[in-house]
């Protein structure tokens, strides 16, 4: 059987946080902490680790000075996929337009800043609909992996979304902007699958590789819940994904970032992973990574998945 395994990593700075948690956005250093502090990071670790990664780049955070580091992870050997123009949550709630515009605008900063146009995509907020991947289509993407069939996710997302709602009611504060997936999502395969109509059934369209979710629960396998479960968690965890053919584990930048370090104390408390050290996390990642080559499998980017799969 096929034993792959993927990393990949969703490039949100910092005021996709603020915009996720209703908070002003951030001043001073904070601002450009995942590309300044956590991005070398990540790199680091991945080559401690000699694995490669996918890097999910939002367009409007593709100047002057990221793009170098762009050009730098491409020669590396890192993939960069597409994770829209502007990040906008409600993106599934917009018109066609608005969606081919955001793929396609984010293709082209991508492919002028690293001389490569991206074929893999994720949605904001892992919420995709059957427009979204038919632009894909369009555009001729390879795979889409936003897919996540997480029922505690989607739990958690939910209530999150409603409290801070309430909250922006009474004058606390702002609404999130995040936006609740169908429900039927949560009935999508959790291996690789070619889209039906709807999304969540198998069909013949774009190739899916849906976030890790273990075995039997659909506990979520991504960088928030591996760190913050220590090293020892983190191994547990990835032992549940043992028996899937693809074991996509997908990161945000934030999941290597250091609140303390990185001027991110007031978000701290909004954001259960900046708990944790850089250090800590990163312990708990090379556990999981570790684990997963303990078990036979081999470590490649979506893009190779995506043909392994085809």
């Amino acid at each position: 059987m096929v034993r792959l395994a993927a990393l990949s990593v969703d490039l949100d700075e910092i005021d996709c946080y603020t915009s996720i948690h209703g908070l002003p956005n951030p001043s001073g250093r904070a601002q450009r902490a995942i590309y300044r502090h956590a991005l070398p990071r990540l790199v680091s670790l991945f080559k401690e680790l000699e694995v490669p990664c996918t890097f999910f780049v939002i367009g409007r955070d593709v100047d002057e000075e990221n793009a170098p580091r762009l050009r730098n992870l491409r020669e590396l050997g890192h993939e960069l996929g597409n994770h829209t123009q502007n990040h906008l949550y409600d993106l599934t709630r917009r018109p066609r337009e608005t969606v081919a515009f955001e793929v396609r605008e984010a293709a082209n900063r991508i492919e002028e800043a690293s001389g490569a146009r991206p074929v893999g995509f994720r949605a904001p907020g892992y919420t995709i609909t059957d427009v979204v991947l038919d632009v894909l289509a369009d555009q001729g993407y390879r795979y889409d992996t936003s897919v996540f069939p997480c029922p505690a996710y989607y739990a958690a997302k939910a209530v999150a979304i409603q409290s801070y709602k309430l909250r922006a009611i009474y004058g606390q504060g702002r609404a999130s902007e995040s936006v609740i997936d169908d429900p039927r999502v949560l009935r999508s395969p959790s291996d690789p699958y070619r889209v039906g109509m709807p999304y969540w059934r198998k069909g013949s369209g774009l190739l899916e590789l849906p976030i890790g979710v273990t075995r039997g629960l659909r506990l979520p396998y991504i960088g928030t819940s591996v760190v913050l479960s220590g090293e020892r968690g983190a191994s547990l965890l990835s032992r549940q994904m043992v028996g899937r053919p693809l074991v996509n584990l997908e990161l945000h930048g934030i999941d290597l970032a250091d609140a303390e370090e990185d001027g991110l104390q007031e978000l701290a408390s909004h954001q259960p992973d900046l708990s944790k050290t850089a250090k800590q996390k990163a312990a708990a990642l090379v556990a999981a990574v570790e684990t997963l080559k303990k078990q036979g499998y081999s470590f490649v980017t979506l893009a190779e998945a995506s043909e392994a799969f085809a």
